[in-house]
């Protein structure tokens, strides 16, 4: 068990981490036809079966189970606060795995000629009285008796009255603001707390614009909008439910990294010295002094982002997304792309914050504009 431990806490490192979950992300949800022959050459559409959901639970309740029997993974998942993220974090593989398997399931039939299993003849109606309301009937009442049930016997982390002498360490948001709290770490907070957020809500409302894909309303499908589903599960799994994942369990005292078997000692020191991309360039790789003027100091930063921004989304649209670009058009793929861009940001500054402990590409705090 201890080399277990040892394992499972090297792995938790984050650029190994999450590296690995990207990887088996785009071969679980294949976002373009080459990967998909990949993925149904691997017969890893079997995990949207009955018996694969057999085997993604027991191998989930395995590792809770062996966990628990470790002092430092129990104090952590018991934790008052952190009991609704467990719970969430099963229920999200759950619905992940019912939606993919019913789109599974439309996929083979959609192939054999037939309709999908959400197909009904229009003069079958459902009325909303009594069908809809006892339904809705039966939900609440059922929710009521669970929360009365979880109030009585999970005690509510309740403090003391707040006290500007004695922070908790480490001081954690409530867990749906864990992912903008991580996000933090590597934005500025005009960035993290204000412009991506934005964002966040702008792409959801551009999504029906934008999405020119006509299939798969109204039933599960996942072949006939496999892009679509990749991108939006990338964005969610791994650009948000990761980020909670990391903040509840991962993050400790100092705000330090911590493996699920390592115990949270405040003792903890992690030498870091982070950097800005202009003191990466002049003071490291040039051996020089920073420049005085602000724009030929951040001159490398500022290109790079510009850059990004102007240059990849036409090359972008000349190469893998082509397909996208002649389907939607120059205005619409123009807002899919700058809002895709935008969102690998992300995971950029995060790999570029762990390996090369780089702060800031464009650091001018004179006029407190960070990137």
């Amino acid at each position: 068990m201890d080399a277990f431990k040892s394992i499972i806490n090297s792995l938790s490192e984050p650029q190994i981490m999450f590296s690995f979950l990207v990887l088996v992300f785009f071969f679980i949800f294949p976002p373009s036809d080459k990967l998909y022959r990949i993925h149904k050459k691997l017969r890893l559409d079997l995990l949207w079966t009955n018996v694969g959901g057999v085997f993604i639970f027991t191998g989930l309740f395995v590792f809770f189970g062996l966990g628990v029997t470790d002092e430092n993974f129990r104090l952590i998942v018991t934790k008052p606060d952190n009991v609704p993220i467990v719970g969430l974090l099963f229920l999200t593989i759950f619905f992940l795995w019912l939606s993919m398997k019913q789109g599974r399931d439309n996929d083979i039939r959609l192939a054999e000629g037939q309709k999908p299993n959400e197909y009904h003849d229009p003069e079958d109606k459902v009325l909303v009285w009594p069908d809809l309301v006892y339904i809705e009937l039966i939900a609440i009442v059922l929710c009521s008796i669970l929360l009365m049930v979880w109030s009585i016997y999970l005690k509510a982390p309740l403090e003391g009255p707040a006290n500007l002498a004695d922070s908790p360490n480490p001081s954690k948001a409530p867990w749906y603001f864990l992912g903008l709290q991580e996000m933090l770490v590597y934005f500025d907070p005009w960035l993290a707390g204000v412009v991506l957020p934005s964002f966040i809500v702008l792409g959801l409302m551009a999504i029906p614009y934008i999405d020119s894909n006509r299939k798969g309303q109204g039933y599960y499908t996942f072949n006939e909008r496999k892009t679509e589903i990749s991108l939006f599960l990338f964005g969610w799994l791994l650009l948000w439910v990761f980020l909670i994942f990391v903040g509840t369990f991962l993050r400790g005292p100092n705000w330090n990294f911590f493996g699920p078997f390592e115990e949270w000692s405040l003792s903890k020191v992690v030498p870091l010295t982070n950097i800005n991309l202009s003191e990466l360039v002049y003071v490291r790789w040039l051996k020089t002094g920073l420049p005085d003027n602000i724009f030929l100091r951040e001159f490398f930063g500022i290109s790079f982002v510009v850059g990004y921004y102007l240059i990849l989304p036409p090359l972008l649209a000349r190469t893998i997304l082509k397909k996208f670009y002649s389907k939607m058009g120059i205005f619409a793929f123009s807002m899919f792309v700058i809002l895709l861009l935008t969102s690998v940001t992300l995971p950029i500054k995060m790999y570029l914050r762990w390996t090369l402990n780089l702060k800031y590409i464009v650091a001018i705090p004179e006029f407190f504009f960070n990137i």
